[in-house]
């Protein structure tokens, strides 16, 4: 199965669990609890980005020296999320506004990296919030998920 496709079935499985929960602290409590990194979820996700990477068909631009792309637009099958995928190391990203909230999945790739100071597994950023993602401490990869691909940077 081709890195693209497991990732959307993955990614498909996953927002279909959380479908019309508010992107809060207990949506991010929940994503540790349920489909943390001890999960058979998390597992596939994370193989899934990895190989897509190696492959070339995730993370195909760069600026800045981080590499990015944007895996799916938003579909019904993801429940009106998009889906990004960034591979970044020892450096900030362009601050960014959520308007609709963000929920990341943080995949280290050297095992102290941080992603805005959290190690590996889920973390929600609510509606309205805003920040510059920052990963410290090594290389890693981060899933974003957008409600209906809502970002606004600057």
């Amino acid at each position: 199965m081709s890195p693209l496709l497991a990732l959307h079935q993955a990614v498909s499985e996953l927002t279909a669990a959380i479908a019309g929960q508010a992107l809060d602290d207990a949506l991010e409590n929940r994503l540790n609890a349920e489909f943390g990194v001890d999960s058979g979820l998390y597992a596939r996700l994370r193989a899934a980005c990895e190989q897509g990477v190696a492959k070339g068909a995730l993370c195909r631009r760069e600026a800045a020296g981080i590499r990015y792309g944007r895996a799916f637009q938003p579909e019904a099958a993801l429940q009106g999320f998009s889906v990004d995928v960034v591979h970044m190391q020892d450096i900030a990203g362009p601050h960014h506004v959520h308007p609709t909230g963000e929920i990341d999945l943080v995949m280290p790739l050297d095992a102290a990296a941080r992603f805005d100071g959290h190690g590996a597994g889920w973390v929600v950023y609510a509606p309205g919030s805003a920040h510059r993602p920052t990963v410290s401490q090594g290389r890693a990869l981060v899933l974003y998920l957008l409600p209906q691909g809502e970002i606004r940077f600057g």
